[in-house]
This record gives structure tokens, C-alpha cells and sequence, in this order.
């Protein structure tokens, strides 16, 4: 039985199974030797590895979503934990693993969350609104329900962007309780359609990687040209005010021009869909991090919260008792 990743502290030999979900062959500066950079994972989370003896074409033999076998030593580089990978041999049908072992899953059932999902639907008065909402729920339901809601930032599991998707849902009615001069109807739209362009963007929770579309496109702009062909097929005006709302809404959410949207909030709503979608990725990169991070210490670096590390108190009995993340 091997242990996880999670549970090997720093300098403590390594041998392990674990799931290749993004692996780069470079040249060594100093003597332009080829070593191959793979970030490994199992259900205890992620950790980048090195592997110094690699040869040319590693790349493809150590490629994304295959699962290893390695032998190596958990290091600290920059203040970031990684592996220094001594072997690595790519993992058989005959040794009997199974792929899913290594898929990490949202902390809530799927079938929960979709119940809650469609509870938001029915406040959507806006028939605009609503009909699109339904439309595209149905079209895109399998993958929305299973895909992750990115590579690596946050939500990072199957059924993750589900489950981000409810959880701002969540955040989105105790504002709308707090603010009644909110468009309830528009504001959960937008939470639910936000990040539906992922299921295009991205190719799925087994070593996921973006797509040519995703790459070329983004999901933002792919949510917006779902909308409008749902309009089209629901034989709605396109040129309405309340179509031309909707696109804004996933058009600005990622609120600033520098994180890619290419437009910037012009509605209430959209400011507030942003703020949102910003502070639950916030919130669940940190206790992912902390989760991961033993009482008194700090975490590593958090890419997504500008290379900073949060220090997990000594006693915390709320992050004791809070569901694993990943």
C-alpha cells in the first residue's frame, strides 16, 4: 500500500504511485543535459516533481495522465515543496490501479449539488433568462456536473465547477438578502453561466488540459457564443436588453482586463458576479493550501493569491472539521 504524496514531510525518501497531469522536457543551462519537469497527483493533492536522469522524448512516454511509479525525495526549492524523481516507470494495466483513484473529487455529492443548482433556477423570473439557463444546463449537463473548474488554480477536481458554481450561488443569495436593489434573477444567471464555457475550454477531469479552442478562445467568449446560439435556437430577440445584460455578465466576470475579460463590469450585478467568483476562488485556494499545511506553519506560495503563504494557527478547529478539499 503506498502512501500519498500529502503524507511525506520534507527530506523523507519517496515511493510512491501518483498521476502525471502536466510534464515539460527542458535543458539544463549548466551542461544542456534534458530533464523532465511533470507536476504528479493523487487524492491528496499535487506536488511538482524533477527528474534529473530524463532522456529525449521522456516528454511523451511521462505525458499527461499517465500514472507512475516513483522513487525519489521530497525537497524544498524557493520555498515551494517538490520531488527530486531518482526513477520513474510508467504504471501497466497489470499492476491493477485504477485511474480513478487518482482523480480527486469535489467535497459534495454531484447529484446534491445539481438539486441545489436547479433550486436557483426556479427564482430566475426573467423568462430570458430562464429559458437559456435551461437550455444550456441541459445541453452541456454531463460535463458540467464532472468537469473541474480549471487546470490547476482552484476547484481543481471532478466536479469542481459544479460545485464553485454552487457555492457562489450560495454567496450570491445572502447578498441578494442583504441588498435588495440586486436582480436576483440575473445575478444567479450569471453565477450559473459563468464558468459553463469550461466545459468546451477544458477536456475533462482525467488530466486535464485546455483544448485548442480553450487555448484560442477562452472560456469567456465561448459562454457568450453558447448564449447566443441559445437565444437563436429559443427563437428569442438577440438584440434584446435583457440578452445583451446576460452576455455582459460572463463577458465581465473576470473583472479586470489584465485577468482576461474582456470587458470590464458596467452592471451591479457583474460587479458583484466578479467579486464573488474571485472571493470563493480566494477562500478555497487558501484552505486547500492550509489543509495541506501542518499547525504553526505557514503554506507554500499561492499563485492565484500573488505568491503569497497563509499561516494555519496552532489550533483551528473550524479547518479540523472542514471537509477535505482536495
Amino acid at each position: 500500500m503506498f502512501k500519498h504524496l500529502a503524507d511525506y514531510n520534507e527530506g523523507e525518501e519517496i515511493n510512491t504511485v501518483a498521476k502525471i497531469t502536466s510534464s515539460q522536457l527542458r535543458l539544463s543551462q549548466s551542461n544542456n543535459n534534458p530533464f523532465l519537469i511533470v507536476q504528479l497527483a493523487d487524492s491528496s493533492g499535487e506536488i511538482k516533481g524533477i527528474y534529473w536522469r530524463a532522456e529525449a522524448g521522456d516528454d511523451n512516454v511521462f505525458s499527461a495522465g499517465t500514472i507512475v511509479e516513483i522513487d525519489g525525495r521530497r525537497t524544498v526549492y524557493q520555498g515551494q515543496a517538490q520531488i527530486r524523481i531518482y526513477s520513474m516507470r510508467v504504471v501497466t494495466e497489470k499492476d491493477g490501479y485504477d485511474l480513478s483513484e487518482f482523480v480527486k473529487q469535489a467535497p459534495e455529492k454531484s447529484d446534491s449539488i445539481e438539486e441545489e443548482i436547479n433550486s436557483y433556477v426556479f427564482e430566475i423570473l426573467n423568462p430570458t433568462w430562464n429559458r437559456i439557463v435551461r437550455y444550456l444546463l441541459k445541453k452541456w449537463k454531463d460535463n458540467f456536473f464532472s468537469f473541474p473548474a480549471g487546470k490547476s488554480n482552484h476547484h481543481a477536481v471532478q466536479g469542481g465547477l459544479a460545485y464553485h458554481t454552487v457555492s457562489m450561488l450560495r454567496l450570491a443569495k445572502a447578498i441578494v438578502n442583504c441588498y435588495p436593489q440586486v436582480d436576483k434573477s440575473l445575478l444567479y444567471a450569471g453565477c450559473i453561466l459563468h464558468d459553463m464555457g469550461k466545459v468546451i475550454e477544458l477536456s475533462g477531469p482525467v488530466a486535464t488540459q485546455y483544448t485548442v479552442e480553450g487555448n484560442m478562445i477562452g472560456h469567456l467568449v465561448l459562454i457568450d457564443e453558447q448564449i447566443f446560439l441559445a437565444a437563436n435556437e429559443l427563437k428569442l430577440d438577440t438584440k434584446s436588453e435583457d440578452l445583451l445584460l446576460l452576455r455582459h455578465m460572463v463577458l465581465a466576470h473576470h473583472g479586470k482586463f489584465e485577468y482576461g475579460s474582456p470587458k470590464l463590469p458596467q452592471l451591479l450585478e457583474a460587479e458583484i458576479l466578479h467579486q464573488i467568483d474571485d472571493f470563493d476562488a480566494g477562500v478555497y485556494a487558501i484552505t486547500n493550501a492550509l489543509q495541506h499545511t501542518k499547525p504553526g506553519t505557514y503554506t507554500d506560495a499561492i499563485k492565484s493569491r500573488d505568491g503569497r503563504r497563509f499561516y494555519r494557527p496552532t489550533k483551528d478547529e473550524a479547518l479540523d472539521q472542514a471537509k477535505l478539499l482536495e
